[in-house]
């Protein structure tokens, strides 16, 4: 490695200081952190409270998740950068109490506002507005102002969408009205994203933390090691497993590639990959947790209750496109180190799965009994409240990885602090949904974008995707699904499709937008670990995520890889085919199959990969023609190649 790439090179906390925002918190100590210590813990209390008791009214549940939140945010994200060094500065501490006391106004007050239902004082106007500008606040200092810009442009149009001519004008609201229909309605601020936040979310963030507390990740990164690590290109396909496996419970891209990226993209460069490329891999595999079963990331949660379906059914209908996705990703790399002839990790140097198993694999149980508790029929809240108990029991089975009291404490203080992003990005939401219920704007830009298909599918969903793509850019993983599905997936659910099928096409949409030049914040993560150019970067993650931009389009047209109405004979032979048409897609994207590719033969590998994918008998049919014809192409040129060295040999 050169000077100036070990230079560029950045650690994993400067990774998730530089790129998310969530991570750049203030380190407490003394009084202040036991203050901080008591507000996270009495949070965790109140939240397994009424998890196993019942939970309160919805806005009373809500506004308390809130002041907690509030209380946390302003005490432990500073106004400015500069005095993220102090262990608190006095504006943060007045911020903290009056944003709490505007939440805590709701449950104070509670009766009082239910019976004066749509009667609001100018007194609950001014708390009203004083809250929801601490929202902003709050959500500037933790998820950053894309997410900032997108609310404050929709607040716009609800002021002057009277001025705008045609179909996305409305009659305009005022100024009073819409603060009153944002912090004293559950259709704001206070919304379902809120409410999913302050039930299940918690819960499994809480769930997470045991989980990393336990060395679950540690456990990943060596069974992905025992398993992969011996491979071609062995590092990089170890990435694509523990990327995967930490996904399961990890929430954030950019978080999990910090997190997996600092062990295994030094490996892959050691082993001879490039540094864009090694940064590529860890941010498109990284990404790809989010659409992992059975966590999936909060947003799962949250497509469930737009929906209007068991949880279960959203985890069922990901489990193929995210298979598709990561063996996408893994062909990539067994392509890429073919190409360049990178070895593996010798196996001696690399654990023993057996003993590994033997030794840690109780740590996995717990996430074996959350998806068997979503299969027999538990709510996510009980699953969680189970898988978190089970999580220190199992983790107690052994010595080495025995927690005691002070780790279970610590277990409560990390989960309220790591719910803090997905907390105000659902605040956040909430104002957009807002919006959408009081002008009716997610039906305009559905009507809009079919204006602009024609009414044709295929066009629609190209216009549903580069919406997704550029309203995702940027966003937190939860705030990105709300805005998505709320104003791109109306247009495909005018069209007839399945409102799951929909709601998921923009959620892979927005997801993928973390690896999509230009903002492709994981790829920029990668790159910062790796010392690479980021754009190259982004450019090779986009191309390793293909499966991401090509199976929604798929599952849209035939809802089979969703699992919806589909036979057991249908999902197996659909799902084979779709894996066959992978690898003609991932050596088209790496140019290389048994030797490089020219660019007929990239075509032939391509098209016949996405015709595979479609999970129809003719396009199979064409899929397969051309997949043999540019395999025979490839095999003889390999068979030129090898005569011509052994005739100059001869000579």
């Amino acid at each position: 490695m050169s000077a100036k790439e070990d230079k560029d090179q950045l650690s994993a906390e400067e990774v998730l200081q530089k790129f998310d925002k969530e991570s750049n918190k203030r380190e407490m100590t003394g009084f202040w952190n036991i203050v901080i210590s008591g507000i996270c813990i009495l949070f965790a209390i109140f939240q397994l409270y009424t998890a196993t008791f019942g939970i309160l009214d919805a806005q009373l549940q809500r506004a308390v998740h809130l002041t907690f939140g509030f209380l946390l945010i302003f005490l432990l994200y500073p106004a400015r950068k500069s005095w993220s060094g102090q262990a608190r500065h006095l504006l943060d501490v007045l911020f903290a109490i009056v944003s709490a006391c505007t939440s805590m106004y709701i449950v104070v007050f509670y009766n009082e506002l239910v019976l004066r239902a749509g009667m609001n004082t100018e007194t609950d106007f001014i708390v009203g507005l004083i809250g929801t500008v601490m929202v902003f606040e709050a959500a500037r200092r933790v998820v950053g102002w894309p997410m900032i810009t997108v609310a404050f442009v929709f607040l716009m149009y609800a002021f002057f969408g009277n001025h705008i001519p045609g179909i996305m004008g409305h009659r305009g609201v005022g100024v009073q009205e819409m603060f009153d229909h944002l912090y004293f309605t559950t259709e704001g601020i206070f919304g379902t994203p809120m409410g999913v936040s302050s039930t299940f979310i918690y819960l499994f963030i809480l769930f997470g933390s045991y989980l990393e507390a336990t060395g679950l990740g540690k456990f990943f990164i060596d069974l992905a090691n025992a398993v992969a690590g011996w491979a071609a290109g062995g590092p990089a396909k170890v990435a694509v497993l523990s990327s995967g496996l930490m996904g399961t419970v990890s929430g954030s891209s950019v978080g999990n590639v910090a997190g997996t990226g600092a062990f295994t993209i030094p490996m892959m460069k050691k082993l001879g990959y490039r540094p864009e490329f090694a940064g590529a891999v860890e941010a498109a595999a990284s990404t790809g947790g989010q659409l992992m079963p059975p966590v999936m990331g909060a947003a799962a949660f949250l497509m469930a209750e737009f929906v209007g379906v068991p949880y279960f059914d959203v985890v069922k209908a990901g489990v193929i496109p995210a298979f598709l996705y990561y063996i996408g990703v893994w062909l990539g790399v067994h392509y890429e180190a073919k190409k360049f002839g990178l070895k593996g990790v010798p196996r001696e140097e690399l654990p023993k799965f057996t003993e590994l198993f033997f030794e840690k694999g109780h740590l996995a149980i717990p996430l074996v009994v959350i998806v068997y508790l979503l299969v027999t029929g538990y709510t996510p809240m009980r699953a969680a409240l189970a898988a978190i108990v089970l999580s220190i029991v199992c983790a107690c089975l052994r010595k080495s990885t025995r927690i005691g009291f002070k780790q279970i404490v610590q277990g409560l203080i990390d989960g309220s602090k790591g719910v803090l992003g997905v907390l105000i990005a659902c605040a956040m939401a909430g104002i957009i949904i807002g919006v959408v219920t009081k002008t009716g704007v997610g039906l305009k830009v559905a009507t809009a974008l079919l204006d602009l298909s024609g009414g044709m599918l295929l066009p629609a969903m190209f216009f549903t995707m580069i919406t997704s793509l550029i309203l995702g850019m940027g966003v937190p993983t939860t705030a990105n699904y709300v805005i998505t599905s709320t104003i791109a997936a109306p247009a495909l659910i005018q069209m007839g499709i399945p409102v799951l099928a929909a709601h998921m096409f923009a959620f892979y949409f927005g997801i993928v937008a973390d690896v999509t030049p230009p903002v492709a914040l994981a790829a920029y993560a990668g790159a910062g670990i790796a010392g690479a150019n980021p754009m190259r970067t982004g450019v090779i993650a986009a191309k390793l995520a293909i499966a991401a931009f090509i199976v929604p389009y798929i599952f849209v047209l035939s809802h089979e890889l969703l699992m919806i109405d589909a036979t057991v004979l249908n999902l197996i032979y659909s799902t084979f085919t779709a894996v066959v048409g992978m690898w003609g897609v991932s050596i088209a994207m790496i140019g290389f199959c048994q030797n490089v590719l020219n660019f007929p033969q990239c075509a032939l590998f391509l098209i016949g990969g996405i015709c595979m994918i479609i999970p129809e008998m003719m396009t199979d049919a064409v899929g397969i023609a051309f997949l043999a014809a540019g395999f025979l192409w490839q095999r003889t040129n390999k068979i030129k190649g090898a005569i011509t060295q052994n005739n100059g040999e001869d000579r």
